[in-house]
């Protein structure tokens, strides 16, 4: 059965397995739903039943295949040739593959990055910010820092002409320091990045420590908004910041956590067994199974659109008349354990996250798409701001606290980097 609409699934190669020991990382915990000693490789027989179940069920005539983990790069290079020969075999003509990989880029070699360049492969890594940031949530399995082997991994891609996408987790350690992140990926020439909150909850139900604070969250969006919007639009793409100008625009986002519904991607585990959500991979939300199973039916279920339309209909009625409802329609189910002041649950965690950043760069964004249906880029909205802020900046002594608000002198901020 072919899909009725596009859907992405978030394949597996090797399970939850990985080489780092990143202290927040939610994934790992699948493990558990695996017998002691299991051998967390994708067989090739599920390889080949994923890649032509993929295709077939797909509308085409773009198919994409996402690559995740654990670390899925312990798949091995083998594995992934193997994946783009398959996809050849089965693709019908006039169709074509794009393949995407989520790395943390620590065992990325020269072998790695002239496979991912000549295949044309999407790749995002996992970085947290400077070193000590990251390294604080990201050790390997024997404490070591992964910092360095990340930035070698990127520099492997760059030599080879892949520029990657960024994600960085967004937790109780780097939320604190707004612009010493963001500034260490301005200054590394990141060109696309994606803020990804940290919320876990502990057996108890309680929150995990690394989980970011809401304050916290809305803080840190307000503060790199801030310098975005004055200083890079057009130079780094900020998908926490993108996808809600779309919104500003009146189009729908392409982020499920921000769309009125959810449920189509799914994630798949390395034995082949098919989840309603990455977010979701338990006994409660497990579909079936590409060997067993056809695909397209699995994600058309009456279970999986029962599990998207949840996020719509379990709305509290806060949600359904709040000013910034537009842009965040609830955000994450996973996040959705709160109550509101009238005791009504399914209220999202991240809320006063939510009202903090979009109350604060609505403005802006709306002002942007206003620019944009004249015929003018978006960044045209520096020029503006920067017009208005002249005055203020050229007032301020070196030794004065930065107009920015990073608390830092202007000689030792926004002056010695040239921003204004």
């Amino acid at each position: 059965m072919r899909a009725a609409e596009p859907f992405l699934v978030m394949a597996k190669p090797v399970g939850p397995v990985c080489n780092l020991d990143c202290g927040y990382c939610y994934y790992l915990d699948t493990s558990a739903l695996f017998p002691a000693g299991e051998r967390f490789r994708m067989r090739p027989e599920v390889l080949e039943t994923y890649v032509a179940a993929f295709i077939a069920a797909s509308p085409g005539p773009l198919v994409h295949f996402a690559w995740h983990g654990g670390e899925p790069t312990l798949a091995g290079l083998d594995f992934y040739r193997r994946a783009v020969e398959l996809q050849q075999h089965y693709l019908p003509e006039g169709w074509r593959c794009l393949n995407s990989l989520q790395t943390n880029a620590t065992l990325l070699d020269d072998a790695w990055g002239a496979f991912l360049a000549r295949h044309h492969f999407a790749v995002g890594i996992s970085l947290d910010g400077p070193a000590h940031l990251h390294d604080a949530g990201r050790p390997g399995r024997r404490g070591r820092p992964s910092h360095g082997r990340a930035l070698r991994g990127l520099a492997v891609l760059r030599a080879h002409g892949i520029e990657p996408d960024v994600l960085c987790a967004l937790h109780s350690r780097n939320a604190p320091h707004p612009l010493d992140v963001y500034r260490f990926f301005v200054d590394l020439g990141v060109t696309w990045l994606q803020f990804l909150p940290v919320v876990r909850r502990d057996a108890a139900g309680g929150l995990d420590p690394w989980s970011v604070l809401p304050e916290a969250m809305g803080e840190f969006l307000c503060r790199v908004f801030d310098e975005w919007v004055r200083y890079d639009v057009g130079r780094i793409g900020v998908q926490n910041f993108l996808e809600p100008l779309l919104v500003a625009g009146g189009r729908p986002a392409n982020l499920c956590v921000m769309a009125e519904t959810c449920g189509r991607v799914l994630a798949m585990e390395h034995d082949g067994s098919l989840y309603a959500c990455d977010h979701f991979v338990d006994g409660a939300h497990r579909l079936g199974t590409v060997t067993e199973d056809d695909l397209g039916t699995l994600v058309e279920s009456v279970a999986q659109l029962a599990f998207g339309q949840a996020k719509r209909d379990a709305l509290p009625d806060v949600c359904r008349t709040c000013a910034v409802g537009p842009y965040c329609h609830g955000g994450c189910p996973k996040d959705r354990f709160a109550s509101t002041s009238d005791g009504e649950p399914d209220l999202n965690y991240l809320c006063a996250a939510n009202l903090r950043f979009y109350g604060h760069a609505r403005p802006y964004l709306e002002r942007m798409a206003t620019l944009v249906r004249a015929g003018q880029p978006p960044g045209a909205v520096m020029r503006e701001l920067a017009s208005a802020e002249h005055h203020r900046w050229r007032t301020t002594g070196r030794n004065a606290p930065c107009p920015c608000g990073s608390g830092a002198k202007y000689k030792h901020c926004c002056l010695a980097r040239r921003r204004p």
